[in-house]
């Protein structure tokens, strides 16, 4: 079952972002991190040392593990970060600032 059926949500009409040069599909009201998940993609962030993958950790904007690079802005929370369309989404290594 469609869980907008049970809440007769009628979202408008979807857009789409770009992740790393993908385009994915998005929806009003969206987060980045919900929109990524949609499309299958979990992760989006590496650590600084090891270079371990990271997406979502919290969902509410307090541990900072899904950082994303959007529109060259380096340190964006893809969960409480809109995504609005045609924005350039790019994974982020480290702390996303070169050296």
């Amino acid at each position: 079952m469609n869980p907008l059926d049970l809440v007769r949500a009628r979202p408008g009409a979807p857009f789409t972002v770009t992740f790393d040069g993908r385009v994915v599909e998005a929806l009003p009201g969206q987060t980045i991190a919900a929109a990524l998940w949609s499309a299958g993609v979990i992760s989006w962030r590496t650590t600084r040392r090891e270079e371990r993958p990271r997406g979502v950790f919290c969902g509410i904007g307090v541990c900072f593990d899904c950082l994303v690079t959007v529109d060259g802005r380096p340190g964006q929370r893809a969960c409480v970060t809109p995504a609005l369309p045609g924005a350039d989404i790019r994974t982020q290594e480290g702390t996303g600032h070169d050296g």
